[in-house]
């Protein structure tokens, strides 16, 4: 009886820690880097974004933002919106956090021009994006890229 307690008890932490290689094998084969699209004007999808955004980046990822259309009044200095549960922050604070963990961000070439806005409006750290830059980060195979 003894005998099988000690044999049953050996399997089961070899089984556990296989699965812990397994899992380190996972997040080490990971992505490195993503390019995050994010051009909805909805708060929660803008904030869906920004909280998946932030995590890839705090399990490693580099991050790109790139804001089209309404998405990029995230960048705004005078951005304001409704703060959004369980945390109360808004889309625009988890931007800013994303940039301070070293994400980068640029609004779309199309947005300043198509807006009332200039360049000097976009918070510290947010650029503008050219076209052959993106497509040529879209077109690269290790990086993934996600829309919202």
């Amino acid at each position: 009886m003894i005998k099988s307690f000690k044999t049953t008890a050996i399997g089961a932490m070899m089984t556990t820690l296989a699965s812990f290689g397994v899992q380190a094998d996972v997040h080490k084969s990971g992505v490195e880097e993503v390019l995050v699209i994010l051009s909805s004007d909805s708060l929660q999808t803008q904030g869906m974004a920004m909280v998946l955004s932030n995590t890839m980046a705090k399990q490693g990822a580099k991050v790109n933002i790139l804001l089209c259309d309404e998405a990029g009044d995230l960048a705004l200095k005078s951005y304001e919106a409704p703060t959004l549960k369980p945390k109360d922050v808004t889309p625009g604070q988890m931007l800013r956090g994303l940039l301070k963990r070293g994400g980068q961000a640029k609004v779309c070439a199309l947005y300043l021009p198509n807006s009332d806005h200039g360049k000097d409006e976009l918070i510290d750290g947010v650029g503008v994006a050219m076209p052959p830059e993106m497509a040529g980060q879209m077109l690269i195979r290790k990086i993934r890229t996600f829309t919202f």
